[in-house]
């Protein structure tokens, strides 16, 4: 984000230098603000428990699907929990920038990156990561008309129309999952439509479909299409089946204790 303090020492120059940085620092403050509206409807609270099913689609059918909980906490912490038999008791801890997955009686956690995939086309931090305004600065791009998602099997609710605005994104650090974010936000409400999801290399990963449901009258993003333009006869979709405000205790996000601690009650 924006440094005041150099802002303060451009306004020190005189007064171009500081209209200047001025003006940078009122883009920086939109964008942060666009980004925490578009990220409330991803996530109730700062701290939260999401029930998350992932399906994996074949020329149209579904071919596999995986259950997690997943516990998120401010300060980039995410605790992934797989609830499916057969990935019953594995874990993966986010801390920062650092991933790790946890395997039933081996004593040693493995590193991971960011990258790892766990079904489909979700990786582990398609799933963890659930904070835009944490990770990514940039610019509007302009408005536009809203993209319009492809017609595929899996997906509950209806995705917005009208204008968007296109910004563009580039983390703000080198852990994060994607080094810059294409993203499509309805113009009016900043509910999120689209994010082309782009590597390091430039590359674009694949593209993010966001579905809105309503819940207890309140719109939120209750599926994401991931899909991926190379691989056209495969999707994926991750349902939101519950999101709700919970504060998790820190001891769950500590690498040593979850080596000894199944979580099984959780």
């Amino acid at each position: 984000m924006f440094n005041h303090r150099l802002l303060s020492f451009l306004c020190h120059l005189g007064v171009a230098h500081c209209l200047y940085g001025a003006a940078v620092a009122s883009a920086a403050g939109e964008i942060d603000a666009l980004l925490r509206k578009a990220d409330a409807y991803r996530l109730p609270a700062a701290s939260a428990q999401v029930e998350t099913r992932v399906e994996q689609y074949r020329r149209g059918e579904l071919d596999k699907e995986r259950d997690y909980t997943v516990y998120i906490k401010p300060g980039r912490r995410s605790l992934i929990l797989m609830k499916t038999a057969a990935e019953l008791g594995q874990k993966v801890l986010m801390l920062g920038d650092n991933f790790w997955l946890f395997v039933p009686d081996s004593q040693r956690p493995l590193r991971i990156t960011a990258n790892q995939k766990l079904l489909g086309e979700a990786s582990t931090g398609d799933i963890a990561e659930m904070s835009w305004h944490e990770d990514y600065d940039g610019s509007v791009n302009e408005e536009t008309d809203c993209p319009k998602p492809p017609e595929i099997a899996g997906i509950p609710g209806r995705v917005a129309a009208g204008s968007c605005l296109r910004l563009q994104l580039q983390a703000l650090r080198s852990g994060v999952t994607y080094a810059k974010i294409e993203l499509f936000l309805e113009k009016n409400s900043k509910f999120p439509v689209k994010a082309d999801l782009i590597m390091g290399s430039g590359k674009k990963a694949k593209e993010a479909w966001y579905f809105e449901q309503a819940v207890q009258g309140r719109r939120q993003v209750g599926a994401m299409l991931l899909f991926d333009h190379i691989q056209t006869t495969r999707h994926t979709v991750v349902h939101y089946r519950k999101l709700a405000a919970r504060e998790a205790p820190d001891e769950l996000f500590n690498p040593a204790a979850l080596v000894r601690n199944s979580l099984a009650e959780w």
